[in-house]
């Protein structure tokens, strides 16, 4: 802008990359409107945590972008089957009557993993993202300390969870993030302190998330008589309601101190052990089945969405192969026989 030599195209296609944009952003004319650039779901979850990071903004944008997909693709396909955001009315003030009533609008069973609970939010209408363990762009690294977020939006709400060793973990961040969506309804994102805080909408949407996946009537499976007076058997005393449900150790022990049924001590002590216990680390495993991975990181209705939109023709083959994490062709067509059954 001086007469000197400026940024060549392959610089100014970097920086584009580096922030999320395309190329053509930086050659508009005028100052950037932050209204325009980003949304209120987005200028949202920057304003509660000012510190995120270039990639995990990126990241953001990148759920919206894929939100807009479905929804356009939603609309092409005209399928008034495909499941729609309604959600209960909820009692101000009673988090345990709010849980009980969106317990019964997902239709839980008393059995559930990660899986199962991601299948019920989605069955209502509510995209739920799970982060890729892989470095890549759909990626919440392991050092970052986000564990998840959620977009609200009256039509098309979404929930992204990090991709955690313990699916436990998961589901309480899910079961967190839905608190969000249903009791304040608003984007929010969380950190591994926003899901041990006891203040404000972090409480509320912990102890939503609590009564959810543990309700009072399952602590009656629970014998007092059989605790153990070590706390490095609680796990194993509790093993039976653990994989019923789902959930952690920590889970079931938080709800019944929040019953009376445990002491504080012992509460914390199993805290204490269970914090020293060393991490094992897993390995990154085989990418084997590379065509399953978007089913794995925007779930079963974004997948079949996109699926039905190519056999419909109203997308190319390139196009659902972008949407899809950028699959190879052969890659998606294994994922088309998968669907199928074959």
């Amino acid at each position: 802008m001086a007469g000197k030599d400026g940024m060549t195209f392959n610089q100014l296609r970097k920086v584009a990359d580096h922030c999320g944009r395309g190329v053509l952003f930086f050659l508009e004319d005028g100052p950037v409107d932050e209204m325009q650039v980003h949304s209120p779901q987005f200028r949202t979850l920057a304003n509660q945590k000012p510190e995120l990071s270039a990639k995990l903004k990126a990241l953001i944008e990148r759920v919206e972008k894929q939100r807009e997909v479905y929804l356009s693709l939603r609309e092409d396909l005209d399928d008034a089957a495909r499941p729609r955001f309604s959600p209960p009315v909820l009692p101000n003030g009673d988090l345990q009557e709010a849980a009980r009533i969106a317990r019964q609008w997902l239709g839980l069973k008393e059995q559930n993993n990660f899986g199962s609970y991601r299948e019920a939010l989605e069955s209502r209408g509510v995209l739920v993202f799970r982060s890729n363990g892989y470095n890549g762009k759909w990626q919440i690294a392991k050092e970052n300390p986000i564990i998840g977020f959620s977009l609200y939006d009256a039509a098309c709400p979404v929930i992204v969870v990090k991709k955690q060793d313990s699916e436990t973990r998961q589901s309480f961040t899910l079961m967190h993030e839905l608190g969000h969506l249903l009791l304040h309804k608003t984007s929010s994102i969380d950190d591994e302190r926003d899901l041990q805080s006891h203040r404000g909408h972090e409480r509320e949407a912990n102890a939503f998330a609590g009564y959810l996946l543990v309700p009072d009537a399952f602590l009656v499976s629970i014998s007092d008589a059989d605790r153990p007076g070590n706390v490095s058997e609680y796990d194993y005393w509790l093993e039976r309601q653990r994989k019923a449900w789902g959930v952690s150790g920590e889970m079931i022990l938080r709800r019944l101190l929040d019953t009376g049924r445990l002491p504080q001590g012992q509460y914390e002590a199993y805290r204490q052990w269970i914090a020293q216990l060393p991490v094992i680390q897993k390995s990154g495993g085989s990418r084997e089945h590379r065509n399953r991975e978007p089913r794995h990181i925007f779930g079963d209705t974004f997948v079949r969405t996109v699926l039905d939109s190519l056999y419909a023709r109203h997308i190319t083959l390139a196009k659902a192969s972008g949407y899809l994490d950028n699959l190879k062709i052969k890659d998606l067509h294994q994922l088309e026989r998968y669907y199928a059954g074959v």
